[in-house]
């Protein structure tokens, strides 16, 4: 199972990234995405999930309002990440549970490369 994210970059604060992660198709069909990030010296930490369905999301506080996750129904879900903070900086990572949505890392199954984004004040 292959889960490629993409779409890092180094930005100024206030600015706006998409990030993309491409899954196998059976993975993708059979599997609720998340995405995590790890700022460099923390523990990996939640951003967003999204149902198989596409039709339910959840957000972690510290984003919610200003990043939207989605999916479409080939094989790529999606991060669009708006008023990007400097405390938003961290590599990014896509994952696949096979158990539904959920906020912990525990319940994803496969994991992606990761993709950096840096945020300057």
């Amino acid at each position: 199972v292959q889960l490629q994210a993409s779409g890092g970059g180094a930005v100024q604060a206030g600015d706006s990234l998409r990030l993309s992660c491409a899954a196998s198709r059976r993975t993708f069909s059979t599997h609720a995405m998340g995405w995590f990030r790890q700022a460099p010296g923390k523990e990996r930490e939640f951003v967003a999930t999204i149902s198989r369905s596409g039709g339910f999301t959840y957000y972690a506080d510290s984003v919610k309002g200003r990043f939207t996750i989605s999916r479409d129904n080939a094989n790529t879900v999606y991060l669009q990440m708006n008023r990007l903070k400097p405390e938003d900086t961290a590599v990014y990572y896509c994952a696949a549970a096979s158990g539904g949505r959920s906020g912990y890392t525990r319940d994803y199954d496969y994991w992606g490369q990761g993709t950096l984004v840096t945020v300057s004040s």
